[in-house]
């Protein structure tokens, strides 16, 4: 058997190291159901308190829509770029470096979301027991001390990290659940009608609610930047994308419906709450619990932080190994299969730019609330064109079905009618996410073209992905333009 690489494209990962409970892990972590279970709840309710919950189930359903989606390309190859990879192949160089741009920006603004959020619950749980430990200083402290563990645990290996992050989520979502059944048991029968939509709310309001609540499911995907380092990625990483979404929908209908109950029951806003689990606990007797589920929170926003980073930094390698960025970024640690060129570009940018805006002063839930809205606006644009690129995909391998194309065509439109609702929302109460999303997409724009420039052509392997390689294969050769040897990672 010939013509078989020595090594594969993406060579220098640790690959085929990890199992399914850490691609699993990956996925958990990006998403970070625990943390997103009460902050995501509340930014909803920001939009319309009313429509919460429906927004909540809204989001789900379209989450599943998409994860199918995503899971056509991620069975047939092993991709550590993911959506951009998917994008490239199904629709072209163009709309891919459009598709790789965007998740970019998803990855990077969650990572920066959940920096600040670990940051405002530790400095929480900090001030309650020395009151002197408050105020930007200390919250500039926390993410200092954020950053230098998410180094250490990113540049150390991928079974590491992922581990790190499993751990701490299913430790965060255990006492989050524990917690919202017991709540729910205190505060008895439930009046159906105070979790439907508010009279005079439009379904424009509703589709606003259902983009912020997308935002708690975003970053299920990324269980695919681990094509190459997963063990049978075909099957993992599928199975790690619905079950990722399937748990965290769950936890987030009982979330809300837990949140948007208890506050009708005390006659309380939930919109105006700093705190909304906090709360209800101290409303409902179990002022401990709350503070237990702080530390859980704090935990699941640096898992978070984890999978993000994780994510961003290999999405960023696949463009280096492309030829899209400087080769440079694509290298890889010798010892640990990690990808340490993207890594010495990424860390600055999703560690700076959330302190820089902690020491200027801006509001940390403010800052929350625009990183994660930008966020959600990056991944949806991905979400977009990775749905719009599936049934191309499928046609031009001759493995289209009608139920799949449809299940594709009807996300695309529903994801963009989502993002168009948010938006007018957002500019219509004064909100800034809207002409920072639209700086972003020039500014990407504008690196898309420079990189065209000239009429130059793009690497014709852009969109790399695994293949198989001579030492895999009975009676592999390799091709007589590569070097003899495996495709291990050296210590």
């Amino acid at each position: 058997m010939s013509d078989f690489g020595s090594r594969s494209p993406l060579h220098g990962l640790a690959r085929r190291s990890v199992g399914f409970f850490d691609v699993l892990a990956q996925s958990v972590s990006a998403v970070a159901p625990s943390a997103a279970a009460t902050t995501v709840v509340l930014l909803v309710a920001g939009v319309e308190p009313s429509a919460t919950v429906p927004a909540v189930l809204l989001a789900g359903i379209l989450s599943l829509f998409v994860a199918q989606t995503v899971s056509q390309f991620a069975r047939r190859f092993a991709a550590t770029g993911a959506l951009y990879t998917y994008a490239v192949r199904g629709l072209g160089p163009v709309p891919g470096l459009a598709a790789g741009a965007a998740i970019i920006v998803g990855y990077a603004a969650i990572a920066m979301f959940a920096l600040l959020g670990g940051a405002y619950y530790t400095s929480m749980l900090l001030g309650a027991l020395w009151p002197a430990v408050h105020g930007p200083g200390a919250i500039a402290g926390t993410l200092l001390a954020e950053a230098l563990l998410l180094v250490l645990v990113l540049v150390r290996g991928i079974r590491i990290s992922s581990r790190v992050a499993l751990v701490v989520e299913a430790v965060s979502v255990a006492i989050i659940a524990a917690l919202l059944v017991a709540l729910l048991v205190r505060m008895g029968p439930i009046d159906p009608s105070v979790l439907l939509p508010a009279d005079g709310v439009s379904l424009a309001t509703v589709g606003a609610g259902a983009l912020v609540a997308l935002t708690a499911f975003v970053g299920f995907e990324s269980a695919a930047t681990l094509g190459v380092e997963a063990r049978t990625p075909l099957r993992t990483v599928p199975r790690a994308i619905a079950w990722t979404v399937l748990v965290s929908a769950v936890l987030y209908l009982l979330a809300a419906v837990t949140q948007v109950a208890g506050f009708a029951a005390i006659d309380g806003s939930i919109a105006d709450s700093a705190s909304p689990i906090n709360e209800l606990s101290a409303a409902f007797g179990l002022g401990g619990w709350g503070v237990l589920a702080d530390v859980g929170i704090a935990a699941s926003f640096l898992a978070c932080a984890i999978g993000s980073a994780t994510a961003l930094t290999r999405v960023v390698f696949t463009m280096a190994r492309d030829g899209v960025v400087p080769k440079a970024i694509g290298r890889t640690h010798r010892r640990w299969g990690t990808p340490t060129g993207a890594l010495i570009v990424c860390l600055p940018v999703i560690v700076l730019v959330p302190l820089a805006l902690v020491l200027a002063g801006v509001d940390i839930r403010a800052a929350m609330h625009v990183t994660i809205a930008l966020g959600g606006a990056g991944y949806i644009v991905a979400y977009v064109l990775v749905c719009v690129a599936a049934p191309v995909f499928l046609r031009r391998i001759g493995e289209l079905t009608v139920g799949g194309a449809l299940m594709a065509l009807f996300s695309a439109a529903a994801l963009t009618a989502a993002l168009a609702a948010f938006f007018i929302v957002d500019a219509a109460g004064g909100g800034a996410v809207v002409w920072l999303a639209v700086a972003v997409a020039m500014a990407a724009t504008g690196a898309i073209a420079w990189r065209l420039r000239g009429g130059r052509r793009l690497p014709e392997r852009i969109g790399t992905y695994d293949e198989p390689i001579a030492t895999q294969v009975l009676g592999g050769v390799p091709r007589a333009d590569q070097a003899a040897g495996g495709d291990t990672v050296r210590g």
